[in-house]
């Protein structure tokens, strides 16, 4: 779609919005109703009788009325995203937003909206923000022992030198030492990318507030969470499906048996994604959890070398996987309106004779199969999956 996305209409802010804070209507649910009805607007426009026919009645008719607090949360949502500056740029990445991480966007719950902040240049395009097949999730201990911190600092910062994105969750520990050793590469690509718990405005631990500010200056912070939202337990392990799910792998260099890090892990396994990890001493808990990683299947990595060269293979089989895979017999109609070529929705319009509300919510429901990809210029074009 558009290069350079259009500066948000209010009217369509709110219903994102509202559509994401509704008590009871979780990401499911909005993306059944996107589907359904085209567009967030649409969604308020509705009766409760046709909500009904995504949601349940209680879904209903909790999107019938604001939430609590919303008038506030809109016009300080309004005010963060009217504060952008070329070097801390704000942004708001829907669903159907051609920045939209793809690779997230595959997951099986991609959250409903993304806060970013970042420089103009990472978000104000859909190629910049996040080549996921050149990027690698890093995560651990937030006590780490001295060598693990160092691992995790030199395997980010080779990374970073090689063009990769460093993706991790700005805590304590390896999750820092990571977003470092990144930063210190002095990549001209994006070196790393923080997915954090907390509203994007909002910086924790704050110890971190110095690491916080340069991420935003030369990297990514990212957020499902609404502004000002604290520090809440439940979140944490939440957004963890967030950083794997961004990345084509997750490496965790030391964790214990109980670490919020084996929930990346596992998360990661669950994507589809490859898992690493880094041995360590037999008599350190800190590397038991690791060890159980490699005993499960995750592959045992010394260097950042090791990972460079599992992920050539893997492109290897995955080209001739994809070159061997057998045609589906029936085709969705829009599908084979497309054809194989890029085509503009406008020329889809004309081809199908569909309604702008009709197409714009099947592309978007092929969009999430990963049958149909977005590109510049209001263009789409199948995957390979299709």
């Amino acid at each position: 779609m558009r290069a350079t996305p259009a500066p948000w209409e209010r009217t369509e802010l709110q219903a994102w919005l509202r559509l994401s804070l509704t008590p009871g209507v979780g990401n499911a649910a909005a993306r059944r109703l996107l589907a359904h009805f085209g567009s967030a607007p649409a969604i308020f426009d509705a009766s409760v009788a046709a909500l009904q026919t995504c949601v349940s009645l209680a879904q209903a008719a909790q999107l019938r009325h604001p939430p609590e607090g919303f008038a506030h949360a809109l016009e300080t949502t309004w005010q963060w995203l009217h504060t952008s500056t070329p070097d801390f740029a704000h942004a708001l990445i829907t669903l159907g937003d051609p920045r939209y991480p793809e690779s997230l966007l595959h997951t099986a719950d991609p959250p409903l909206m993304l806060y970013a902040i970042g420089a103009q240049r990472w978000l104000e395009t859909a190629s910049a923000l996040l080549d996921w097949q050149r990027s690698l999730a890093i995560v651990g201990s937030r006590n780490p022992t001295p060598q693990s911190a160092d691992n995790a600092f030199q395997f980010a910062q080779h990374l970073a030198g090689q063009g990769w994105s460093v993706v991790s969750g700005m805590a304590l520990g390896i999750d820092a030492a990571a977003h470092e050793g990144a930063l210190a590469a002095g990549s001209p690509g994006l070196p790393t990318v923080a997915v954090i718990g907390t509203g994007v405005d909002r910086v924790y631990p704050r110890s971190h507030k110095q690491l916080a500010h340069r991420l935003a200056q030369q990297g990514v912070v990212i957020s499902e969470f609404p502004l000002g939202t604290p520090p809440i337990a439940s979140n944490f392990p939440k957004r963890n499906r967030i950083i794997s799910g961004l990345t084509r792998g997750t490496l965790v260099v030391e964790a214990a048996l109980a670490s919020g890090s084996l929930i990346t892990a596992r998360t990661a396994s669950e994507q589809g994604r490859e898992v690493f990890a880094i041995p360590g001493s037999i008599h350190s808990p800190q590397a038991r959890g690791c060890h159980a990683l490699i005993r499960q299947g995750a592959k045992l990595v010394e260097s950042a070398q090791d990972i460079l060269e599992e992920f050539s293979d893997y492109t290897l089989q995955a080209q001739k996987t994809n070159s061997e895979a057998p045609s589906n017999s029936v085709e969705h109609p829009l599908l084979q309106a497309m054809g194989y070529d890029p085509v503009h929705v406008e020329t889809l319009s004309e081809r199908t004779g569909w309604s702008a509300a009709d197409l714009q919510a099947q592309l978007l429901e092929l969009e999430l199969e990963g049958l149909v990809g977005r590109l510049a210029g209001g263009l789409y074009q199948r995957t390979g999956q299709a």
